[in-house]
């Protein structure tokens, strides 16, 4: 046999969302449920046995709470209002090899550096970042100290993006050079829907890569399109605008009177990325 149960939010932040329910069993009932959905009201078909729901949010600032199924009326169904609070997460400061990272989720590390040319045109051959990368090890004290790191060289940015007004080498996955291994360093760049996947390689303290052209399909439509996450973000890039693939002929090289380079970290916060300068090797564009 089964019932009809109806899951409506009285109380929760900003933070909150999306959610997973489940019954007292642990049997999952629905899973990324957003809060707007909550707020307003939601029934589901469940077991007669289920006498206990759990509403856990797993989003940035997870929490969980667990109600007992109760019998209310349809007008005290209605008559319940919702009310937004302000509660926050817990956070600790100053924990190893741990950066960019807040309430369990990784986040982007992202500098970008322009770079502005003479007169005239220039194309862009290559990339080359001075950055050192630390992980720091834990003490005897439990105390965080800058003193306890070491410099690696098996950690780097994972994406780049190269653009200027009319030109973008769209999304560059950055992997390192295979060593000792001539037939995988062959099997480069690696081309994917809404990537590019290239090496690149570190040389007397300097980062490099130079495997890139504009990718953009259409110069009547925009380069990058307004985020839906964050108003802080200077724009995502127009995946639908890029064309990811092996062009044997008509590599259109990066070529303007100005460049931008995003470097962007976002598939690990164990490393601390202290970014020094950017050298751009370029040629001058006669036409």
């Amino acid at each position: 046999m089964s019932k009809i149960i109806t899951i409506k939010l009285t109380k929760a932040s900003n933070t909150s969302g999306p959610f997973t329910i489940s019954d007292q069993e642990g049997n999952i009932i629905a899973t990324n449920v957003t809060i707007d959905v909550l707020i307003t009201g939601i029934s589901y078909s469940v077991d007669d046995s289920v006498v206990m729901i759990t509403i856990e949010s797993t989003g940035d600032c997870p929490f969980k709470k667990t109600k007992n199924v109760t019998t209310v009326t349809p007008i005290q169904l209605r008559s319940t209002n919702f009310i937004r609070t302000q509660m926050g997460c817990l956070w600790r400061h100053l924990v190893f090899n741990s950066f960019n990272n807040y309430y369990g989720v990784i986040e982007p590390y992202i500098i970008e550096y322009p770079v502005a040319y003479s007169f005239q045109d220039e194309i862009l051959q290559a990339v080359k970042d001075y950055t050192k990368v630390f992980k720091y090890l834990p003490n005897s004290t439990g105390v965080f100290s800058y003193t306890d790191r070491i410099t690696v060289d098996d950690g780097y940015f994972n994406q780049a993006i190269l653009y200027n007004g009319q030109q973008c080498t769209g999304v560059l996955t950055l992997v390192p050079k295979p060593r000792h291994n001539l037939s995988m360093y062959n099997s480069y760049p690696i081309y994917g829907t809404e990537d590019k996947i290239i090496t690149y390689t570190k040389s007397d303290s300097f980062y490099q890569y130079n495997t890139f052209w504009d990718v953009v399909k259409n110069k009547d439509l925009p380069i990058a399109v307004t985020s839906c996450e964050s108003l802080s973000y200077d724009g995502i890039i127009n995946q639908s605008n890029m064309q990811y693939t092996n062009k044997s002929f008509g590599k259109s090289p990066m070529r303007a009177k100005d460049l931008k380079v995003r470097h962007s970290l976002t598939d690990r916060s164990d490393i601390h990325l202290v970014s020094q300068f950017i050298v751009t090797p370029s040629q001058i564009s006669y036409k």
